[in-house]
Protein backbone atom coordinates (compact mmCIF):
# COMPACT_ATOMS: atom_id res chain seq x y z
CA UNK A 1 0.00 0.00 0.00
CA UNK A 2 1.38 3.47 -0.87
CA UNK A 3 2.34 5.40 2.25
CA UNK A 4 4.15 8.64 2.97
CA UNK A 5 6.47 9.77 5.73
CA UNK A 6 6.32 13.54 6.25
CA UNK A 7 9.06 15.29 8.22
CA UNK A 8 8.39 18.81 9.53
CA UNK A 9 10.80 21.14 11.30
CA UNK A 10 9.70 24.16 13.37
CA UNK A 11 9.15 27.20 11.11
CA UNK A 12 11.22 29.55 13.24
CA UNK A 13 14.99 29.50 13.52
CA UNK A 14 17.55 27.87 11.29
CA UNK A 15 16.34 24.92 9.20
CA UNK A 16 17.33 21.63 10.81
CA UNK A 17 15.77 19.33 8.23
CA UNK A 18 18.53 18.36 5.83
CA UNK A 19 18.66 16.04 2.86
CA UNK A 20 21.06 13.82 4.80
CA UNK A 21 18.62 13.50 7.71
CA UNK A 22 15.77 12.66 5.35
CA UNK A 23 17.92 10.10 3.58
CA UNK A 24 18.98 8.47 6.88
CA UNK A 25 15.38 8.05 8.04
CA UNK A 26 14.35 6.74 4.63
CA UNK A 27 16.69 3.77 5.08
CA UNK A 28 14.18 2.41 7.63
CA UNK A 29 11.37 2.32 5.07
CA UNK A 30 10.52 -0.27 2.40
CA UNK A 31 10.46 0.50 -1.31
CA UNK A 32 11.28 4.19 -0.91
CA UNK A 33 10.61 6.78 -3.60
CA UNK A 34 12.26 10.12 -4.26
CA UNK A 35 11.72 12.79 -1.57
CA UNK A 36 9.39 15.67 -2.37
CA UNK A 37 10.28 18.93 -0.63
CA UNK A 38 7.17 20.82 0.49
CA UNK A 39 9.28 23.60 1.99
CA UNK A 40 13.06 23.24 1.53
CA UNK A 41 14.76 22.86 4.90
CA UNK A 42 11.46 22.62 6.76
CA UNK A 43 9.15 19.95 5.32
CA UNK A 44 9.60 16.92 3.10
CA UNK A 45 7.50 13.95 1.94
CA UNK A 46 9.17 10.56 1.58
CA UNK A 47 6.87 8.15 -0.28
CA UNK A 48 7.19 4.41 0.26
CA UNK A 49 5.23 1.26 -0.46
CA UNK A 50 4.46 -1.31 2.20
CA UNK A 51 3.95 -4.80 0.81
CA UNK A 52 1.88 -5.73 3.86
CA UNK A 53 -0.14 -3.88 6.50
CA UNK A 54 2.12 -1.87 8.78
CA UNK A 55 1.64 -0.34 12.22
CA UNK A 56 2.03 3.36 11.40
CA UNK A 57 2.25 4.40 15.05
CA UNK A 58 4.93 1.84 15.93
CA UNK A 59 7.01 2.81 12.92
CA UNK A 60 6.63 6.51 13.79
CA UNK A 61 7.76 5.88 17.37
CA UNK A 62 10.79 3.99 16.09
CA UNK A 63 11.76 6.87 13.82
CA UNK A 64 11.36 9.36 16.70
CA UNK A 65 13.95 7.35 18.60
CA UNK A 66 16.28 7.67 15.62
CA UNK A 67 15.69 11.43 15.57
CA UNK A 68 16.78 11.74 19.19
CA UNK A 69 16.81 15.39 20.24
CA UNK A 70 16.46 16.73 16.70
CA UNK A 71 13.33 18.96 16.78
CA UNK A 72 11.49 17.41 13.86
CA UNK A 73 7.88 16.20 13.86
CA UNK A 74 6.86 13.29 11.66
CA UNK A 75 3.71 11.78 10.25
CA UNK A 76 3.24 8.34 8.69
CA UNK A 77 0.00 7.64 6.86
CA UNK A 78 -1.47 6.06 3.74
CA UNK A 79 -1.18 8.28 0.68
CA UNK A 80 -4.91 8.08 -0.06
CA UNK A 81 -7.23 10.75 1.38
CA UNK A 82 -4.36 12.91 2.65
CA UNK A 83 -6.15 16.19 2.06
CA UNK A 84 -8.92 16.21 4.63
CA UNK A 85 -12.42 17.51 4.02
CA UNK A 86 -13.46 17.83 7.67
CA UNK A 87 -11.39 19.36 10.45
CA UNK A 88 -12.32 19.43 14.15
CA UNK A 89 -10.18 21.25 16.71
CA UNK A 90 -10.07 21.77 20.43
CA UNK A 91 -9.67 25.40 21.49
CA UNK A 92 -7.85 25.83 24.82
CA UNK A 93 -4.11 25.09 24.59
CA UNK A 94 -4.64 24.03 20.98
CA UNK A 95 -6.06 26.80 18.77
CA UNK A 96 -5.23 29.33 21.50
CA UNK A 97 -2.33 29.22 23.92
CA UNK A 98 -4.34 29.61 27.11
CA UNK A 99 -6.99 27.84 29.21
CA UNK A 100 -9.85 30.35 29.36
CA UNK A 101 -11.28 29.14 32.66
CA UNK A 102 -7.89 29.56 34.32
CA UNK A 103 -7.73 33.16 33.10
CA UNK A 104 -11.24 33.87 34.39
CA UNK A 105 -10.31 32.39 37.76
CA UNK A 106 -7.42 34.83 38.01
CA UNK A 107 -9.97 37.63 38.44
CA UNK A 108 -11.30 36.01 41.62
CA UNK A 109 -7.81 35.17 42.91
CA UNK A 110 -8.12 31.45 42.26
CA UNK A 111 -6.06 30.89 39.13
CA UNK A 112 -3.53 28.56 40.76
CA UNK A 113 -6.28 26.43 42.28
CA UNK A 114 -8.27 26.19 39.07
CA UNK A 115 -5.18 25.70 36.89
CA UNK A 116 -4.15 22.69 38.97
CA UNK A 117 -7.59 21.12 38.50
CA UNK A 118 -7.47 21.90 34.77
CA UNK A 119 -4.06 20.27 34.42
CA UNK A 120 -5.15 17.12 36.23
CA UNK A 121 -8.29 16.96 34.09
CA UNK A 122 -6.35 17.29 30.85
CA UNK A 123 -4.04 14.49 32.01
CA UNK A 124 -7.10 12.29 32.46
CA UNK A 125 -6.90 12.09 36.26
CA UNK A 126 -10.32 13.70 36.83
CA UNK A 127 -13.71 13.25 35.14
CA UNK A 128 -14.13 16.25 32.85
CA UNK A 129 -17.78 17.02 33.57
CA UNK A 130 -17.34 16.86 37.36
CA UNK A 131 -14.17 18.91 37.15
CA UNK A 132 -15.79 21.58 35.00
CA UNK A 133 -18.72 22.02 37.38
CA UNK A 134 -16.31 22.40 40.30
CA UNK A 135 -14.18 24.99 38.49
CA UNK A 136 -17.17 26.97 37.24
CA UNK A 137 -18.57 27.11 40.79
CA UNK A 138 -15.48 29.08 41.81
CA UNK A 139 -16.44 31.81 39.33
CA UNK A 140 -19.75 32.59 41.07
CA UNK A 141 -20.27 36.34 41.41
CA UNK A 142 -17.63 37.36 38.87
CA UNK A 143 -18.75 40.15 36.53
CA UNK A 144 -19.35 38.60 33.10
CA UNK A 145 -17.89 41.69 31.47
CA UNK A 146 -14.43 40.44 32.38
CA UNK A 147 -14.60 38.15 29.34
CA UNK A 148 -13.81 41.12 27.09
CA UNK A 149 -10.65 41.85 29.08
CA UNK A 150 -9.54 38.23 28.92
CA UNK A 151 -10.06 38.17 25.16
CA UNK A 152 -8.25 41.43 24.50
CA UNK A 153 -5.43 41.15 27.05
CA UNK A 154 -4.69 37.46 27.51
CA UNK A 155 -5.90 35.23 24.70
CA UNK A 156 -3.33 34.61 21.98
CA UNK A 157 -3.99 32.56 18.86
CA UNK A 158 -1.67 29.60 18.38
CA UNK A 159 0.81 30.29 15.55
CA UNK A 160 -0.27 28.74 12.28
CA UNK A 161 -3.87 28.11 13.31
CA UNK A 162 -5.55 30.67 11.09
CA UNK A 163 -3.37 29.66 8.13
CA UNK A 164 -4.29 26.01 8.71
CA UNK A 165 -8.03 26.65 8.77
CA UNK A 166 -8.08 29.13 5.90
CA UNK A 167 -5.96 26.92 3.65
CA UNK A 168 -8.12 23.89 4.28
CA UNK A 169 -11.33 25.88 3.69
CA UNK A 170 -9.93 27.32 0.47
CA UNK A 171 -9.55 23.72 -0.68
CA UNK A 172 -13.10 22.68 0.18
CA UNK A 173 -12.82 21.51 3.80
CA UNK A 174 -15.30 22.25 6.61
CA UNK A 175 -13.85 23.37 9.95
CA UNK A 176 -15.45 23.14 13.39
CA UNK A 177 -14.10 24.39 16.71
CA UNK A 178 -15.31 21.89 19.33
CA UNK A 179 -14.42 22.90 22.88
CA UNK A 180 -15.06 21.85 26.44
CA UNK A 181 -14.71 25.56 27.17
CA UNK A 182 -17.32 28.25 26.75
CA UNK A 183 -19.23 29.88 23.92
CA UNK A 184 -18.28 33.30 25.31
CA UNK A 185 -14.80 32.49 23.99
CA UNK A 186 -15.38 30.05 21.13
CA UNK A 187 -17.67 32.46 19.27
CA UNK A 188 -15.06 35.25 18.92
CA UNK A 189 -12.11 32.86 18.56
CA UNK A 190 -13.86 30.91 15.79
CA UNK A 191 -14.51 34.18 13.97
CA UNK A 192 -10.90 35.33 14.33
CA UNK A 193 -9.51 32.07 12.97
CA UNK A 194 -12.14 31.39 10.32
CA UNK A 195 -13.99 28.28 11.55
CA UNK A 196 -17.33 27.46 9.93
CA UNK A 197 -18.96 26.69 13.28
CA UNK A 198 -18.19 26.23 16.95
CA UNK A 199 -19.61 24.10 19.73
CA UNK A 200 -18.93 24.64 23.43
CA UNK A 201 -20.48 24.97 26.87
CA UNK A 202 -22.62 27.87 28.08
CA UNK A 203 -21.74 29.72 31.27
CA UNK A 204 -24.94 30.80 33.03
CA UNK A 205 -25.23 34.49 33.88
CA UNK A 206 -27.59 36.18 36.35
CA UNK A 207 -27.79 39.96 36.64
CA UNK A 208 -24.57 40.39 34.69
CA UNK A 209 -22.56 38.00 36.87
CA UNK A 210 -21.58 34.36 36.53
CA UNK A 211 -23.93 32.20 38.56
CA UNK A 212 -21.31 29.54 39.18
CA UNK A 213 -23.16 27.06 36.99
CA UNK A 214 -22.84 25.77 33.43
CA UNK A 215 -25.72 24.71 31.21
CA UNK A 216 -26.35 20.98 31.00
CA UNK A 217 -25.56 18.69 29.30
CA UNK A 218 -21.86 19.49 29.36
CA UNK A 219 -19.91 19.19 26.13
CA UNK A 220 -17.02 16.91 27.00
CA UNK A 221 -15.20 13.87 25.63
CA UNK A 222 -18.24 12.02 24.27
CA UNK A 223 -19.81 15.15 22.81
CA UNK A 224 -16.62 15.90 20.89
CA UNK A 225 -16.62 12.36 19.53
CA UNK A 226 -20.30 12.67 18.56
CA UNK A 227 -19.64 16.01 16.87
CA UNK A 228 -17.07 14.35 14.62
CA UNK A 229 -19.37 11.46 13.78
CA UNK A 230 -22.35 13.75 13.11
CA UNK A 231 -20.44 16.23 10.94
CA UNK A 232 -18.82 13.40 9.01
CA UNK A 233 -22.17 11.72 8.34
CA UNK A 234 -23.82 15.00 7.32
CA UNK A 235 -21.15 15.47 4.66
CA UNK A 236 -21.14 11.80 3.63
CA UNK A 237 -17.44 11.46 4.27
CA UNK A 238 -15.42 8.40 5.13
CA UNK A 239 -13.27 8.34 8.26
CA UNK A 240 -10.07 8.81 6.27
CA UNK A 241 -11.26 12.22 5.05
CA UNK A 242 -11.33 13.70 8.56
CA UNK A 243 -8.77 15.26 10.90
CA UNK A 244 -8.97 16.21 14.57
CA UNK A 245 -6.49 17.91 16.88
CA UNK A 246 -6.35 18.48 20.62
CA UNK A 247 -4.11 18.34 23.65
CA UNK A 248 -6.09 16.85 26.54
CA UNK A 249 -7.74 13.65 27.69
CA UNK A 250 -11.21 14.86 26.72
CA UNK A 251 -9.97 15.11 23.11
CA UNK A 252 -8.85 11.49 22.87
CA UNK A 253 -12.08 9.91 21.65
CA UNK A 254 -12.32 12.52 18.88
CA UNK A 255 -8.64 12.13 18.00
CA UNK A 256 -8.91 8.34 17.78
CA UNK A 257 -12.03 8.49 15.59
CA UNK A 258 -10.48 10.84 13.02
CA UNK A 259 -8.68 9.64 9.92
CA UNK A 260 -5.72 11.73 11.08
CA UNK A 261 -5.90 12.28 14.83
CA UNK A 262 -3.25 14.65 16.12
CA UNK A 263 -2.03 15.38 19.64
CA UNK A 264 -0.75 18.96 19.66
CA UNK A 265 1.94 19.72 22.28
CA UNK A 266 -0.17 17.36 24.32
CA UNK A 267 -0.17 15.73 27.72
CA UNK A 268 2.02 12.56 27.68
CA UNK A 269 -0.85 10.08 27.80
CA UNK A 270 -2.60 11.85 24.93
CA UNK A 271 0.56 12.03 22.81
CA UNK A 272 1.18 8.32 23.39
CA UNK A 273 -2.35 7.33 22.36
CA UNK A 274 -2.74 9.55 19.29
CA UNK A 275 -1.94 8.31 15.80
CA UNK A 276 0.06 11.47 15.08
CA UNK A 277 1.56 14.25 17.17
CA UNK A 278 3.15 17.67 16.94
CA UNK A 279 5.78 18.18 19.63
CA UNK A 280 7.97 20.87 18.09
CA UNK A 281 6.28 22.86 15.33
CA UNK A 282 3.20 25.05 15.03
CA UNK A 283 -0.18 24.24 13.51
CA UNK A 284 1.04 24.61 9.92
CA UNK A 285 2.60 21.17 10.46
CA UNK A 286 -0.90 19.82 9.87
CA UNK A 287 -0.89 21.34 6.39
CA UNK A 288 2.40 19.68 5.53
CA UNK A 289 0.97 16.42 6.88
CA UNK A 290 -1.73 16.75 4.23
CA UNK A 291 0.81 17.30 1.47
CA UNK A 292 0.36 21.05 1.07
CA UNK A 293 3.40 22.96 -0.12
CA UNK A 294 4.34 26.21 1.59
CA UNK A 295 3.44 28.04 -1.62
CA UNK A 296 -0.15 26.80 -1.29
CA UNK A 297 -0.71 28.23 2.20
CA UNK A 298 -3.43 30.86 2.51
CA UNK A 299 -1.99 33.62 4.68
CA UNK A 300 -3.90 34.66 7.77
Amino acid sequence: MPHVLTLVAPPSGAPVLTADLARDLATHLPDVGEPVWLDPGFAVDIPFVASREIDDRRLANSLRIDLGDTPVDLFIQPSAFRRKRLFLADMDSTMIGQECIDELADFVGKKAEVAEITERTMRGELVFETSLRARVALLAGLDAGVVERVLSERIKLTPGGATLVRTMKANGAYAALVSGGFTLFTNPVADMIGFDENRANTLLIENGKFSGKVAEPILGREAKFESLVDLRAARRLVKEETMAVGDGANDLAMIKEAGLGVAYHAKPAVAAAAMARVDHGDLTALLFAQGYRRSEFVAA
